[in-house]
């Protein structure tokens, strides 16, 4: 995900209302989200700073296929979740209690994910498509197993257009 959409998502704000916190205009911020323009390191702490967040720099292992993938298919479920927040919840805890029995020596993670489950939709978001290592070991367990097989293959097949077979 986009850091600048991702920053959005996080301080649950439209364009214009980041713009307007950070003395910029929407059109700006669109250029970001779309890669268009690259902000420097200063426009990222100032945009940081106008919705009350830091800005910290992490250094993480490239991601790999798998993991590529493994993000295509949350970008979608992120999708349900803004556009369907209550029953999207309502499938993955269901899936949850499933995989606790099921797995019990993953009782860790999907403990964490009991708490992420009760986290508002943005933060939600922005913890399944999370690069880092930890959000990476959280999606190899995600109780989002909600995608109806045509979304699967829509997902892998977009997936092998940007990555290769």
């Amino acid at each position: 995900m986009n850091v600048i959409r991702l920053l959005r998502a996080q301080a649950g704000m439209t364009q214009q209302e980041l713009a307007a916190r950070a003395g910029t205009s929407q059109p700006t911020i669109a250029s970001y989200e779309s890669a268009a323009k690259s902000p420097t390191l200063a426009t990222l702490q100032r945009l940081a700073s106008s919705v009350g967040l830091d800005l910290a720099i992490t250094f993480v292992p490239r991601l790999t296929r798998e993991d590529h993938r493994s993000l295509a298919y949350h970008r979608v479920i992120a999708k349900k979740l803004g556009q369907d927040p209550l029953s999207t919840i309502k499938q993955a805890k269901r899936n949850l209690s499933r995989l606790s029995m099921l797995h019990p020596g993953a009782k860790a993670l999907l403990s964490q994910w009991r708490l992420w489950l009760e986290l508002p939709i943005e933060e939600l978001k922005s913890k399944i498509l999370d690069p880092g290592i930890a959000a990476r070991d959280m999606r190899q367990v995600s109780p989002f197993s909600l995608l109806q097989p045509q979304e699967r293959a829509q997902i892998i097949k977009q997936f092998r257009k940007d990555y290769g077979s």
